[in-house]
Formats: structure tokens, sequence, C-alpha cells
């Protein structure tokens, strides 16, 4: 090879490793810096905090500022994932040391396990978030999409297998993919929690989380070239879910522009009404009674693999603060925030429910829902043959995932 050709490569080369945004960047909370990705043109920053660790007396309570720190914190390693498995099913976490969940972050606040699902983390130190860029420099504005893991409120994390944002990075946006508090740590309700919140927070931990992630973004994106003005939040089953809970929500206004609900019950919109916080605060000193639990204290005061095993979150509550009525109310009204939404489902969702049904059983079943209406929904989703009724059972559940009405 020439030294014409190898000084070309030199220059070629050095062009490529250049075209990511150079490191260290500075958040509102301090510096960090990235790790380079499978492409080099794109740059990781994995296991951001975006709000301080939701352990001890912060249990339950809605979430506060993350610390600032001092030097260059290397955002090299996704943070655990929030506590998952218990009451719901799966295994609990291990106990363990406690563990930084990056290097040269903070030291861990809570015990951490080794096993969680695809070999990650799990921990009530949870609330991390990720970004993927190949912006070139903080000047080049790009769209923002903010990504909301699926798993029923009760699994799931920004950094489970198959989520990586660089194929979108590639293609021009920033990618943000965060975690947030699931099953109990995620939907608790008790008096004592609302009397010392002044109901701020009494309930919807999940969804305070997701609004704290997006208040962040507003405020740091700028620095990874994204355009705070052009923020998609979209997300998939849970996720779906909780966007129309966003939407429907005062706490959100201004956060996002855009919103993306794929195969969840968008808007809020579900069979029965969302729980009022009363009920709610019943139920969770039901649930602390039944741990042995005579108070809030007395509850966060438990380890939390004990919590995880002995109580289930509870979904979505109106609590009078991030949601003053139920979500269908405030659409009914107009009084949801003012964004472009593109509500669907991804195809053959169905399959992960559905049982094969026949061209009788579909019939009979249309008949038994839609009574004088069945007609009309059977030309909508046909029953001619077995094969048939098999395939319009995996349509409608599609369809109303993304469409579901109260009777």
């Amino acid at each position: 090879m020439s030294r014409i050709h190898v000084l070309i490569l030199v220059a070629l080369t050095s062009t490529i490793l250049s075209a990511a945004i150079n490191d260290p960047i500075r958040l509102d909370t301090g510096m960090i810096s990235g790790v380079a990705g499978n492409n080099p043109e794109v740059r990781v920053y994995k296991g951001i905090p975006f709000a301080a660790p939701p352990v001890g007396d912060l249990r339950f309570r809605a979430p506060q500022p993350a610390a600032k720190w001092e030097g260059t914190r290397m955002a090299d390693q996704f943070g655990p994932m929030c506590m998952q498995g218990g009451a719901g099913g799966g295994r609990g976490p291990a106990k363990g040391p406690a563990k930084g969940p990056v290097k040269g972050g903070d030291k861990g606040q809570a015990p951490v396990a080794p096993g969680g699902r695809g070999g990650q983390a799990m921990s009530e130190d949870c609330l991390y978030l990720n970004v993927w860029t190949a912006a070139t420099s903080a000047n080049d504005k790009r769209p923002v999409m903010v990504w909301l893991h699926p798993g029923g409120y009760t699994s799931g994390s920004g950094a489970a297998p198959g989520t990586d944002g660089e194929a979108l990075a590639k293609k021009g946006v920033v990618l943000v993919t965060i975690n947030y508090r699931l099953g109990i740590f995620g939907f608790f309700s008790h008096p004592d929690l609302t009397r010392e919140s002044d109901r701020r927070g009494a309930a919807n931990q999940a969804f305070l989380d997701q609004t704290a992630a997006l208040q962040w973004v507003q405020k740091n994106i700028a620095a990874f070239g994204g355009d705070p003005k052009r923020v998609t939040v979209f997300g998939d089953s849970a996720g779906a879910s909780s966007i129309g809970n966003l939407v429907a929500s005062p706490l959100t206004k201004g956060t996002y522009q855009r919103a993306i609900a794929e195969s969840g019950t968008w808007s809020g919109l579900s069979i029965g009404p969302e729980r009022k916080l009363e009920d709610a605060e019943q139920a969770g000193v039901r649930t602390a009674e039944s741990m042995g639990a005579k108070s809030l204290a007395e509850l966060r005061a438990k380890p939390a693999a004990e919590v995880l095993a002995g109580g289930r979150g509870g979904g979505p509550v109106v609590d009078g603060w991030f949601l003053p009525d139920e979500p269908a109310s405030i659409f009914a009204q107009g009084k949801q925030n003012d964004v472009s939404i593109l509500v669907g489902s991804n195809k053959d969702e169905g399959t992960f429910f559905s049982q094969p049904t026949t061209a009788a059983a579909w019939i009979q079943r249309a008949k038994q829902r839609y009574g004088d209406m069945a007609d009309q929904f059977l030309k909508l989703y046909p029953a001619g043959s077995d094969a048939e009724a098999n395939a319009s059972e995996l349509a409608a559940f599609r369809d109303e995932l993304g469409w579901v009405q109260r009777n």
C-alpha cells in the first residue's frame, strides 16, 4: 500500500470515528461520557439517573431530583431494572451486597439481584434511562423518541433484550429508553402516603416516573443533539396504555409533541372505570396489614424483596393530581394535552393470548357479545370456516387493543 493510500485511509477512519458527538456531555446533574455503538457513528449513554433512588423514605413517593456529581460519570452500563416478579409470578430478587449501577457513578442504595431477565440486574434503585444518538453536535436538533416498555406494569425495562436504539439512531433519531417503577412499587396508595404528600403523588408512581423522565428530556436532550421541541413518546402494550394516561394528565403538558400507542388500551378507555383514590388507599392498608405493617413507615422499613413478594400493584388511580378525572372523561371534555397521536396495534399480537376457536364457537361468541349487532360484527370478522374464524379472532383482538370502549 502506498503512502498516499495510507494517508487517505487514516483520514477516512478519522472522519468516521469523529462523526459521533464529542464527550463528555454536560447534563443538569454533571458530566457524562458514553461508549461507541456497534456502528461508530452512534454514541450510547447507559444508566443515566433521571431521579433519586426511590428507596427508604422515598419508597412510594413521587420521584425526587437526581443528585449531582463531580467529575465525569461513565455511562457505559445499563442501570438495574425495577423490582419485578414476586407476587405477580416469576422469581424474586436475590439478596446481595449493594452495587453501583455504572462505573464512577453513585454507590448503590439498594440490594441488586444479579439474575434478572436477560442477565440484567434488578434493584429498587432503578430510575435510569439510556440515550442513543448519531448527532455530530449539540446543534443538530434531531427528532427525539422516548420509548415506554411493555410488561403489563409488572415487568420489563428500558434495557430489555431486544430493546436497542442503534437502528433508529442511524436513521437520525435521538432515542431514549427509560425504566419506571412496577407492580406494588409503581401503583400503591395508602392514607399515610396521601397525608404526607397532600395528594401530590399519592398514587401512580409509575406514571410520575415517566413524567420525570420526560421532564429530564426537556432539560437535557439538546446536549445529545436532540430537539426538545420535537419529542415523540411511544410505547407498546403497557407502554401504550401509559401514553393514554400521560396525554390525559396536566402534569405532562409541554414535555412532548407527539405520541404513538401500539397494542394497548389507548387513552385509558378501559372496560371498567379507573380506581378512585379512597378505594386504592383502603386496598393499600389491607396490603400493608397482610405483610404485618401497621403503618406506611413500617412498610417502608421492610426489604424490597419482601414487599415485592407480598403485594401487587393495583393499576392507575384517579388521584386528583396526576389524573384529575378518569381519562375517558378528560378526553370526552377535550381537556387532554393537545398533541398529535398515532394509534394502532402490532400485527398478530393476539398470538400471545388467543386460543384456537371454531366457526360455530366464534359465531356464538359474537351473538353473546353483540346481540342484534352480531351480523355486522361477523361481516367484519367472518367465520365461514374454522380457519377463517381463527384469523378473525386474531384480527379482532388486534383491533380491540387499540379501540376499547366502555359498555
